[in-house]
């Protein structure tokens, strides 16, 4: 755990930094097999970077371009890295999903990333293969803005992350999880819940400052309630977009999402407080952990104070600091319902409009490049991707409605949307709500994560202004796994006059035997041929099929046979023990003539 100090460091930003100009940041990663054991309770194979975990955090300014060199070192796996929150404007092939905007990164095989970035705020970058990150490659990724509308409200700043832990590696817990032995899909519970990756964590202040506080949550799994003992805080940021400064003593943060406040210490050092993490799950997780905000470490910690009841802040109250205001009715609105149910190898599946997502043979940026005008046809990328093909410049409304039993943490790549709506916990359908555009607020919060509540219901709105091929998806990991995504394919044409895949790109999918051209199906000849396709299991049959039925004959007449066969041999039997007995004068047995 050698990389654990550089996450615990405060930063403080000095105005060199702040005043530079837009540069090339560069890194040099070897993803690689390295042992942690972060809750103290079981040393495990994690994956590091350069041979530390937890990974090392990415910053930049404004302006910047990133540029990360990534090597895939980890023998077993093939891994990519998605950089949670980034528009990835201009370079959709640069945003990291495997199969959709670039092909896996096998053993021993290099990548390059390489974009700028116009966007401040908090976000984090992890891998987007095999539902791998939960194995440690996650991490926060800060990119700071000399403009900030707050940057002269605070003091120093500081850089926190929530996450689960489990003890066994994701390629071990999936196979269960994905198995009729599993048919209720019940997600795996962690064995630990962590703050910077790490138990007992100690933030050190000093009194009388004002700190901005960067959380993150890049877990799998677990939302987190987060309390501040004694303190309260001031929210300036969600999810890389500034808010108006909102008073808060508790939050609620789910996974994949970022929150940012102001949390302006005591006058005095007389003692410390607890930090506190909350989520309702099952007793096998340690799901009340505690951190301290130490202002002196010669005075003892104290143990957490008892809550009666959850309350966070709700974030559908805040509002963006530039006052945007609500996005004109929207031009296409799709409608994506939630449901888990099994298919026909018995195992639970995650379902939008009863279709579960399967990767497509060719990575979808690459059939936009080769499609020609068949581009903005949504067929050709696959039935089980669930594509749906966006105008330029169109504003796009999405209503996820939540037939679920369980809350889901959506996540959009590629824009930030307003959350312009959120049913209560069991309000059923949007549809069904009665709520028109006029009962919409006038300025909505914007963000790229949003929870919507069990049996509930979201509503979520954005201009397609950013060409590319982008992810909609539940960011509970278990959840991808078992299919729970959409595919936007965003002016596909516009993505073909701008987009040239680098040789190194095309390289890696050369090493992993990845066809680089076609439909989702590799078809390069005609392009509404999907024969071949990835698909999922078929759906469990209702009632009697056709196959059923003749089985079902031919199973009655091969029992009538087995039953006709046993009674012939039986009968033989009787006559050949017959046969064989003594003939007797005393009327027992058969004699000729009798009946």
């Amino acid at each position: 755990m050698g990389g654990l100090a550089s996450l615990l460091i405060p930063l403080l930003l000095s105005p060199v930094i702040r005043l530079s100009q837009a540069a090339t940041v560069s890194y040099n990663f070897n993803a690689t097999w390295v042992t942690a054991n972060p809750d103290g309770a079981f040393d495990r194979p994690t994956i590091g970077i350069n041979g530390e975990w937890p990974i090392p955090r990415i910053e930049a300014n404004i302006g910047d371009t990133i540029l990360i060199d990534l090597y895939n070192g980890l023998g077993n796996q093939s891994t990519s890295l998605h950089f949670h929150g980034l528009f990835m404007n201009g370079s959709t092939h640069m945003d990291g999903p495997s199969f959709v905007s670039q092909c896996p990164i096998p053993p021993g095989s290099s990548f390059t990333y390489n974009f700028t970035i116009q966007q401040p705020g908090t976000y984090w970058y992890h891998s987007h293969t095999q539902s791998q990150y939960p194995d440690g490659l996650r991490g926060p990724l800060i990119i700071y803005d000399p403009d900030s509308p707050f940057k002269d409200q605070y003091d120093e700043e500081l850089v926190m992350t929530l996450s689960d832990w489990y003890h066994d590696q994701m390629q071990d817990l999936i196979p269960p999880f994905m198995a009729k032995g599993n048919p209720t899909g019940a997600e795996p519970v962690p064995q630990a819940a962590l703050m910077n990756e790490t138990q007992g964590f100690k933030l050190s202040v000093e009194p009388g400052k004002t700190y901005l506080v960067r959380l993150v949550n890049i877990g799998a799994f677990a939302g987190q309630y987060v309390w501040f003992e004694g303190h309260n805080i001031s929210i300036v940021e969600v999810d890389g977009v500034y808010t108006k400064p909102a008073e808060a003593s508790m939050i609620y943060l789910s996974v994949a999402q970022r929150c940012s406040f102001l949390l302006t210490t005591k006058n005095d050092t007389s003692e410390n407080f607890a930090i506190t993490l909350f989520d309702a799950l099952p007793p096998e997780l340690n799901y009340n952990v505690t951190g301290w905000l130490v202002y002196d470490d010669k005075k003892s910690l104290p143990t957490p104070a008892i809550i009666d009841a959850f309350d966070p802040f709700d974030d559908m109250n805040l509002a963006p600091h530039d006052e945007q205001k609500l996005l004109p009715p929207p031009d296409r609105t799709v409608q994506l319902d939630v449901s888990m149910d099994n298919l026909g190898d018995g195992a639970n599946y995650a379902f939008f409009n009863n279709i579960t997502y399967k990767s497509p043979k060719v990575p979808s940026v690459y059939t936009v490049l080769s499609a020609g005008e068949q581009a903005t046809d949504p067929r050709i990328y696959g039935e089980y991707t669930h594509p749906f093909v966006l105008g330029k410049d169109e504003i796009v409304q999405i209503v996820v409605n939540n037939l679920d039993s369980g809350r889901h943490p959506f996540h959009l790549h590629g824009h930030h949307f307003q959350a312009v709506y959120r049913g209560e916990e069991s309000s059923g359908t949007f549809e069904d709500s009665g709520v028109k555009e006029e009962d919409l607020p006038a300025v909505p919060m914007r963000r790229d994560t949003l929870v919507v509540w069990p049996e509930g219901n979201i509503v979520l709105r954005f201009k397609a202004d950013n060409a590319g091929v982008w992810l909609f998806h539940c960011h509970i990991e278990w959840h991808v796994t078992s299919g729970l995504i959409a595919t936007f394919i965003e002016a596909p044409l516009e993505v073909q006059k701008t987009l040239t895949i680098p040789q190194n790109h095309l390289d890696v999918c050369s090493a992993g035997n990845v066809p680089v051209s076609g439909n989702a199906a590799a078809n390069t000849e005609d392009f509404l041929d999907l024969s071949g396709q990835n698909e999922p299991p078929r759906p469990l049959p209702s009632g009697f099929t056709t196959g059923g039925i003749v089985a079902f004959v031919f199973s009655c007449i091969a029992g009538i046979l087995g039953i006709a066969v046993v009674g012939w041999y039986e009968v033989l039997g009787e006559e050949a023990a017959a046969d064989k007995a003594p003939h007797t004068s005393s009327g027992e047995g058969r004699t000729p003539g009798s009946a």
